[in-house]
């Protein structure tokens, strides 16, 4: 699948991102977020994570979205549009704050991993259908979206639907469920994110994540709209359902440093070769590459592959990719190994 989009539009880009980003506060040392000392300042948020590594890989990036008029906005601003994402369509709101989280440094997946999160109410919860603007948030050849977007508040969720519904001439939406149970309360989330989900043309989704639902057969039997449907199998590797087409890619061995970001990573990886019509198998590929830069840095931002060492791994035969170990500092390594070829 190769999105079309309305490429002849003067002001179009590869991907246009909408969704929450928040200052994030690392800490500076492993412990509870009670007697951690001091932290770190980051930046967080799906969509915004997806536009700095696509960004960062070449392509013409947009992120849509609300921060406050206040410092943690300014700083939010200037530090995805420093990635060079373009952010001229974020709107400053002086009534409501950017908002912020606290994290400790263990695993997410382990019962010590505290997230302390400060975003209700925030500028982002105040997207609505009549905010921001629809020029600008379909003036691209791929819209991506996720499922954390709609758990913010109603007009949210109303955004959300609008977004996803099926009409001639829209962009291609991508969706990742990025099911976060803490955000949603009472509400029936499995059903409003399979909702969302089956109004997009390509959906991402952890097994993890998936309604309960243990094998990508049963993800893809509840979800049979989307023309692609990635299910994620966390280290094992990922499959892709395409029209008939079922097409498994196992993730390379990994040394892991925190898992924070990876699942956006991986999507930014998928949505660069599904711009550049790469096949199926080459897509997983650099989608499990660029988790992996995630997956060997501390926070969630981290240097990708070039394009033109990510292609070389990507087009490894099975037997090399299979043996492949990526570590810390891996892409630093690539990087400066190509400049040694590069300098004559």
């Amino acid at each position: 699948m190769t999105p079309t989009g309305p490429c002849n539009a003067p002001d179009v880009v590869d991907v246009v991102a909408l969704g929450e980003s928040m200052v994030t506060f690392l800490p500076s040392r492993p412990g509870r977020l009670a007697d951690v000392p001091s932290f770190d300042r980051g930046i967080g948020g799906a969509e915004s994570n997806v536009a700095c590594v696509l960004a960062a890989a070449g392509h013409s990036v947009r992120w849509v979205s609300r921060v406050g008029d206040d410092p943690f906005g300014d700083h939010l601003v200037e530090a995805i549009g420093g990635c060079g994402v373009d952010v001229a369509h974020v709107r400053r709101d002086p009534g409501r704050p950017t908002g912020i989280y606290f994290r400790t440094a263990g695993d997410r997946a382990t019962d010590a991993h505290e997230v302390a999160y400060y975003r209700t109410g925030s500028a982002a919860s105040a997207m609505s259908v009549t905010d921001p603007d629809p020029a600008a948030v379909r003036a691209g050849r791929v819209l991506h979206l996720s499922g954390i977007t709609p758990a913010l508040s109603a007009s949210c969720l109303d955004l959300m639907r609008e977004l996803t519904a099926r009409r001639p001439g829209r962009p291609l939406v991508s969706f990742d469920v990025n099911h976060r149970p803490g955000l949603w309360g009472d509400t029936d989330a499995p059903r409003v994110l399979r909702d969302l989900a089956r109004g997009a043309d390509l959906v991402f989704v952890g097994q993890d994540e998936a309604w309960g639902l243990h094998s990508p057969e049963a993800v893809r039997a509840a979800l049979p709209e989307p023309d692609v449907l990635v299910v994620k199998q966390g280290a094992a590797g990922a499959t892709v359902f395409e029209k008939r087409d079922v097409t498994f890619v196992p993730a390379p061995r990994v040394d892991v440093v925190a898992e924070v970001g990876a699942g956006d990573a991986f999507a930014a990886g998928f949505l660069s070769a599904t711009l550049r019509a790469l096949p199926v198998r080459d897509r997983l590929r650099h989608g499990h590459l660029m988790a992996a830069a995630a997956l060997t840095v501390p926070g969630d931002h981290a240097t990708p592959p070039s394009r033109e060492h990510a292609d070389r791994l990507a087009a490894l035969d099975d037997a090399a990719w299979g043996r492949l170990r990526l570590g810390p500092g891996w892409t630093a390594e690539a990087q400066r190994a190509d400049e040694e070829v590069r300098t004559p």
